[in-house]
């Protein structure tokens, strides 16, 4: 089993940072565009990647940077949960990686804020995520039609959340 850890960013990351903001295909199927690549030194600069509204974390495996997770806040009327998502590098996915990742990230947001919704989303097509989605202990809502565009058309995501009041996973399941 890969051991998985999360961790500040560091400037050592802000390359990686560079490398999904401005190669496409890298980033999988979440790939919106050519982005800004100095975005991301700009923030770490600024708070490091820690605010208030919206932070990331560095995904660790076997000591290696593998990726990272990322969350920010969703209003609903007068309810506020936090949005989760995680970006992983090539060589890291379809290892148990993601969802351990996020499942820890889930606790440690649980941990450290008063929320007790986090919520996620992803294309109907990427089942690999809605598997990981599933191990990290986050239960199926629905659908938001044609909520994002990408690849010049709006597309339908369906929307996870996993509340506070439910179970953990087992990080050690497979």
């Amino acid at each position: 089993m890969v051991g998985v850890g999360l961790r500040p960013v560091e400037v050592t990351d802000l390359a990686m940072f560079r490398r999904f903001a401005v190669e496409p295909g890298l980033i999988g199927p979440n790939w919106y565009g050519f982005r800004d690549p100095d975005a991301s030194r700009r923030r770490f600069e600024t708070d490091g990647f820690l605010g208030t509204e919206d932070s990331r974390l560095v995904v660790c495996a076997d000591g290696e940077t593998a990726g990272f997770v990322g969350w920010h806040s969703q209003t609903y009327a007068v309810g506020k949960c936090w949005n989760i998502g995680i970006v992983l590098l090539p060589e890291w996915r379809g290892r148990g990686v993601g969802w351990r990742a996020q499942a820890m990230l889930c606790d440690y947001l649980f941990q450290h804020s008063p929320l007790v919704r986090i919520e996620a989303t992803t294309q109907p097509n990427n089942v690999a995520e809605q598997r990981a989605l599933a191990k990290a202990g986050f239960t199926r809502e629905g659908a938001l039609r044609s909520a994002e565009f990408r690849d010049g058309d709006y597309r339908d995501v369906w929307v996870y959340s996993r509340l506070r009041s439910d179970p953990p996973p087992s990080l050690d399941a497979t």
